[in-house]
């Protein structure tokens, strides 16, 4: 029986809309990381590891700051009044809440900050860049990182990446459970839509798939 004009276009339309279906992520997508975002996140997901180089700053105590400590191989610092501190499995925010404990002893109501000058990451820390892609590796998480700064370490897409289909694994740290997110790479690098760049946290890995096609 020979096919209607109608049938074919809507047949066709089907099929348009089976491969683009074919062609997209699975899960949710994580929200865009706006100019904002990169400027103003925090680094308080981050796991202090060993050989990692700290800022500690003391307000209005310059004499008990330090610039450039570096975690020692067994997981401890020491700065001005507070010798051998665990800094290894703390936030920087849990460490200057610790920080102040001590100095609370000699000053009145210190204030203290800690920075995160240098990642060093242990493995959890990592961002892991797997699959279609020209370099997969294991990357050292920084503050503020993106999934376009990721892709720019492992030098983009494969010839033959399906970067639509790519997604993200992360790790709830409370429950341990974890969550897929849908990536859109090749809007993002391909077609500069910065509305698919999305923030990174520590220890999420970046699977790319090939094409099908």
């Amino acid at each position: 029986m020979p096919t209607s004009p109608t049938f074919a276009r809507i047949a066709g339309a089907l099929f348009a809309t089976s491969a683009l279906a074919a062609c997209a992520g699975t899960g949710p997508e994580l929200p865009s990381a706006s100019y904002a975002d990169t400027q103003t996140a925090s680094t308080d997901e981050y796991i202090i590891g060993p050989l990692d180089q700290l800022t500690i700053h003391v307000w209005r105590n310059p004499e008990l700051s330090a610039e450039d400590i570096q975690v020692r191989p067994d997981g401890r610092i020491t700065i001005p009044l507070v010798r051998d501190m665990t800094a290894v499995g703390k936030t920087a925010t849990e460490l200057q809440d610790d920080i102040k404990e001590v100095l609370v002893q000699y000053i009145e109501q210190p204030i203290v900050s800690v920075i995160v000058n240098e990642f060093n990451s242990t493995f959890d820390q990592q961002i892991r860049v797997v699959g279609s892609t020209e370099q997969p590796a294991s990357l050292p998480y920084r503050a503020n990182m993106t999934v376009l700064d990721a892709m720019i370490a492992v030098g983009g897409l494969g010839e033959f990446a399906a970067g639509n289909r790519a997604k993200l694994l992360r790790i709830n740290r409370e429950t341990g459970l974890q969550k897929e997110y849908r990536l859109r790479l090749s809007d993002l690098l391909k077609r500069g839509d910065s509305t698919a760049n999305v923030m990174l946290r520590p220890g999420d890995t970046i699977i790319i798939p090939e094409s099908r096609f």
